[in-house]
Formats: structure tokens, sequence, C-alpha cells
């Protein structure tokens, strides 16, 4: 699967403009908060979640977006939503626990799993997440988010989680 280098090289061949500040490990959204302070732009959470008939799902959310896992399936058009193993997030996405990322997409050649994005992150001018590894931060504009989605023949499904609402 594709590692870190290779993302990069990926952002490089497609035009993306990029980013990456590396850091020490986060593995959760509370820490590196002043990792977070000097990057610009929307920092994000991910979850990588599993419905009851093994559908896969990846939600990219602003760190501070409450994501309501028992609402979320009548918005989404999922069965009940429990969190994916490690063992299947690593074997499907190539990345591992802590490490979870919207850019791991680019190792689901098989498209098994749906993309959910936060609308604060559709509409954010630049958007933080880590590149393959928690030990990094990548920033990329808007622009360069959606040049990534199309190169990897992605298109998410937009969520409003305030008003629990596809956009």
């Amino acid at each position: 699967m594709p590692s870190r280098d290779d993302l990069i090289a990926f952002f490089d061949a497609h035009g993306i403009d990029h980013a990456t500040r590396d850091h020490p490990a986060v593995f959760r959204v509370g820490e590196g908060e002043d990792i977070k302070a000097d990057l610009p732009g929307a920092h994000t959470k991910n979850l990588f979640l599993k419905d009851a008939k093994d559908q896969l799902w990846l939600i990219s959310a602003e760190q501070h977006t409450r994501i309501d896992l028992k609402r979320l399936p009548s918005v989404i058009g999922s069965a009940r939503l429990s969190f994916g193993s490690a063992d299947l997030l690593e074997a499907v996405l190539g990345v591992t626990p802590g490490s979870v990322t919207a850019f791991a997409l680019i190792n689901d050649s098989t498209r098994r799993v749906r993309f959910v994005l936060d609308i604060a992150l559709a509409q954010a001018e630049r958007v933080n997440f880590h590149p393959l590894t928690n030990t990094a931060t990548t920033g990329v504009s808007q622009t360069g988010l959606r040049r990534f989605w199309e190169a990897v023949g992605v298109t998410p499904l937009v969520v409003d989680f305030d008003r629990l609402a596809v956009v």
C-alpha cells in the first residue's frame, strides 16, 4: 500500500499543493493542540466505521464536530454503526488506529469504503489531515482536496452534523 512518501508524490503528480509538518505522534483529537495552533486551516477527526451490514464508512469531520452515531445511520443510509477493527482498518485503508485520515482513501483501491465529509471541512479554505501516519500533519487547500478525491475516484457524501442532514 502507498506510504507517506507515496502520498506526497501522488500530490505532486496531481498538482495538489500541500505542506507537511512532522511532530510527535498524536493519537486523539484533544492531543497536539500546540501543534495545531501553528498550522493554518481546519483540523480534523476521522472515524473508521463498519455498519451492521458490513459496509465500511470513513467519516472526516472538523475536530470539534459532535457526531451522533446513533442518529447518523438514518441520514447516511447505513445500518447501525460501530467502530471498525484495527485489523480491518489496516487491511482496507493501510493505516493504524490514531492515523485514520481521509488521505487513506488512496489505499482503498476496491472502493469498499463510503466517505462522509463534514460540511465544515467541505467549506474550509484549508484542511489538515495526517499523511497516513500520526507523526505528521499535511495541509491542503479546498481545491487540492477536491483534486485528491477526483484522482482517487471518491465522491464524498457531505453532511451537516449540526442539522444532521445530507447537504
